[in-house]
């Protein structure tokens, strides 16, 4: 890198820093954007919601135990399992998340672009794929496509959800750029960058702060909503448990187990997400 270029840098990190602090205060509560139909996130600072998040956890972690413990037949070979699907819920939450954040940050710039026709065109993805349900785009890409070439069950299962939820993503993004003071932008301008410098050095940053917890949210939602996959015949947490239905007609305590799983799962990344954005506000 030449002389020029750690030039270009620096002054372009000095500026950064400048417009941050312009409409910035110690006393403005800091925004967050949450959209989602996930578990309420507990915080230190919200007692009722943390008293109800341990109360819930506990009250699933002992359930589980207590049967798996106390009646082994068939608690204990449930969760066996059952818990055998995990790491496959998992890999696909885990990948269709990464792609509906590329998504959903396509969509989010597309949805605050000046550009009429790209505006137009995320408007109508986002609108197109948030009135269908996600049912059916996984039965639609799996089967339907698969008329036409053939479509892996784990790659029908992430691409679905990555689409589907690549559309909300939008929306979180979208509304991230605009909680950011629009002072931002002018400031960034007045004191020398281009309007793109600007919005990759000092919007994106502030964004990406605020949608954070949001994308959290996203997560858990979407762990919840991957046992819609079964229907693809991947082995995961649900389709391990109506395998064993199917053997031995223990619906009812192969979907208390199953359910008690997802709680807990669900209980813990939402608390996890509540600390991250914790973390967040206090390093302002």
């Amino acid at each position: 890198m030449d002389n020029k270029s750690i030039e270009t840098l620096v002054k372009t990190e000095t500026i950064r820093k400048k417009v941050v602090s312009v409409d910035s205060s110690k006393d403005e509560k800091v925004q967050t954007i949450t959209m989602t139909d996930g578990p309420l996130i507990p915080k230190k600072g919200e007692k009722h919601l943390m008293t109800s998040w341990r109360i819930t956890f506990f009250l699933a972690l002992a359930i589980l135990l207590l049967l798996i413990i106390f009646k082994p037949d068939p608690y204990r070979e449930i969760f066996i399992v059952c818990i055998k699907g995990a790491p496959v819920t998992f890999e696909v939450t885990i990948f269709a998340i990464i792609g509906a954040v590329i998504i959903g940050v396509f969509t989010g710039l597309g949805s605050v672009s000046k550009h009429h026709i790209i505006n137009m065109i995320s408007g109508v993805y986002v609108e197109f794929i948030r009135g269908i349900p996600l049912l059916v785009q996984l039965i639609f890409i799996y089967y339907a496509l698969g008329r036409f070439f053939h479509i892996e069950g784990m790659i029908a299962a992430i691409i679905s959800l990555s689409i589907c939820f690549g559309a909300y993503m939008g929306e979180i993004v979208r509304a991230g750029i605009q909680a950011i003071p629009k002072g931002q932008m002018e400031a960034a301008t007045a004191l020398g960058l281009t309007r793109t410098q600007a919005f990759i050095h000092v919007i994106l940053p502030q964004t990406a702060k605020v949608i954070l917890p949001a994308i959290g949210n996203e997560f858990i939602s979407m762990l919840k909503d991957s046992s819609l996959v079964s229907q693809l015949a991947l082995a995961d947490i649900l389709r391990k448990g109506r395998e064993y239905i199917s053997r031995t007609f223990l619906s009812l305590e192969t979907m208390l187990v199953v359910a008690l799983i997802y709680l807990i799962f669900t209980l813990v990344l939402s608390r996890l997400v509540g600390l991250l954005e914790e973390r967040l506000h206090k390093n302002g």
